[in-house]
């Protein structure tokens, strides 16, 4: 059985992150920018698109974790998607960010169907991708050294995205971004097919022991909800992406019409992108000092005051409102990890409280929760924007771009309120699951 994993072996298995990564953030921080100023969609209908195709991304990850657990191929279990989906993953991400000349009711059922079978080939390899660090090694350090390698890849994913893609859009359209966009998709496209390619063979996977995996119960799933701090953490991640889910898609829109600084989208993003790094170094070093859930609570209020700063700062003050953006992304990279490892905490109060120990269903539905949280935010990004008059590629109204910012800011400051509401109903400190984990042990 292998206690340790080659650098070889870590970076290859990042590298699938980098590839996963590549159209997760296309569709984070683009999407939405895309349908409405270049594929020609209302600002309602695409909101309504990014909740239907999400909220349907989200039913089929358990579909798809239950058919990779079956896999038995010659080439491994979780690995052979890397490698026959890569190539079908490149080809969706490319037209997802194409724009036929048709009709407005054609374009909008190509916007679905090419949309949603991104979505699909994304769950259907990045399902097993995220199998398949588990089956690398046995050895728990090793374990967390191989995420770590992972965390890393998929955060120089989101530096090149955000960075690259405004520059590669105008550089092959040459300002015509319905050109544009689908070739620089292309490149970015054979990027992840590389990427996936090279995971496939720098990796390899343990023997699947069937016994080791036990089918989920219905009641389960009851004993799960009635976990009162799991549910507490699920409400707090469905809120936090809410945030992310609003905030990112509208933030094109923030700077193209509400600062009226095109130009500035990449840096902007970078800036948040580099926020969101140092957050991530810090918290490991911060938690060495503060307790977790103190920390916790002092980065959801850093996040809170940061985004009604927006609403104060004036729109030219761009100094300050990159800034801003940084802290708030600083901070909120900060809660990301926290929120994570909460739910590995609320597992042990859950087989206290129940005999039952429930790390599958309790990280399946933790991904849930995620999963919708993220629709509901990029879905009220596209409401927002057409309840306030928004119109493509036009000078927005007062009354839209209030609607902008309200979409950037006002929606995370209430999504952090909430969040502060639940973790104050939150018992696990440190001590308390050292205490539990002692008395599970006995």
């Amino acid at each position: 059985m292998k206690t340790a994993l080659s650098v070889k072996q870590k970076f290859g298995y990042g590298l699938g992150d980098t590839a996963s990564n590549i159209v997760f953030q296309m569709v984070a921080n683009f999407m939405l920018i895309f349908y409405t100023d270049v594929f020609g969609l209302t600002a309602a209908a695409a909101g309504t698109l990014l909740l239907v195709v999400r909220l349907f991304d989200g039913i089929t990850d358990p579909v798809m974790g239950t058919i990779a657990d079956r896999t038995r191929a010659r080439l491994g279990g979780y690995r052979p998607y890397l490698l026959y989906l890569a190539v079908p993953f490149g080809v969706f991400a490319v037209l997802a960010f194409y724009t036929p000349d048709w009709s407005s009711n054609g374009k909008l059922i190509y916007a679905y169907v090419t949309y949603g079978l991104l979505m699909t080939i994304y769950t259907a390899i990045n399902i097993p991708y995220g199998a398949l660090g588990g089956t690398m090694t046995t050895d728990p350090t090793e374990r967390a050294s191989l995420q770590s390698y992972r965390f890393a890849m998929a955060m120089f994913a989101m530096f090149l995205v955000v960075w690259a893609i405004p520059k590669l859009v105008l550089f092959f359209g040459g300002g015509n971004e319905q050109k544009g966009y689908p070739i620089a998709m292309l490149v970015m496209s054979v990027l992840a097919i590389i990427c996936f390619v090279l995971c496939y063979f720098f990796t390899s996977e343990e023997k699947f022991d069937a016994s080791t995996y036990q089918k989920a119960k219905l009641s389960d799933f009851y004993t799960l909800i009635k976990n009162s701090q799991w549910t507490l953490v699920a409400l707090i991640s469905l809120f936090t992406l809410i945030l992310i889910g609003v905030r990112s898609s509208v933030a094109p829109h923030y700077i193209k019409y509400y600062l009226e600084a095109p130009d500035l989208l990449s840096p902007f993003l970078t800036v948040a992108a580099t926020g969101s790094v140092l957050g991530a170094i810090a918290t490991h070093l911060l938690t060495k000092k503060i307790q977790k859930i103190r920390l916790f609570k002092i980065a959801l209020w850093v996040v809170i005051v940061s985004h009604l700063l927006f609403f104060i700062v004036p729109s030219s003050s761009l100094s300050l409102i990159f800034g801003l953006f940084f802290i708030a992304n600083f901070a909120h990279m900060i809660i990301t990890p926290l929120m994570f490892s909460m739910v590995a905490d609320t597992i042990d109060f859950g087989e206290k409280m129940s005999g039952k120990k429930l790390t599958a269903i309790a990280f399946s539905g933790h991904l849930l929760a995620i999963k919708l949280g993220f629709a509901i935010g990029g879905a009220l990004a596209g409401w927002l924007l057409s309840m306030f008059g928004y119109i493509a590629n036009q000078s927005q109204s007062a009354e839209a771009l209030q609607g902008i910012l309200i979409a950037f800011a006002g929606i995370p400051t209430l999504c952090m309120l909430a969040a502060v509401l639940f973790i104050s109903r939150y018992r696990l400190t440190e001590t308390t699951v050292l205490d539990i984990q002692h008395s599970l042990s006995k």
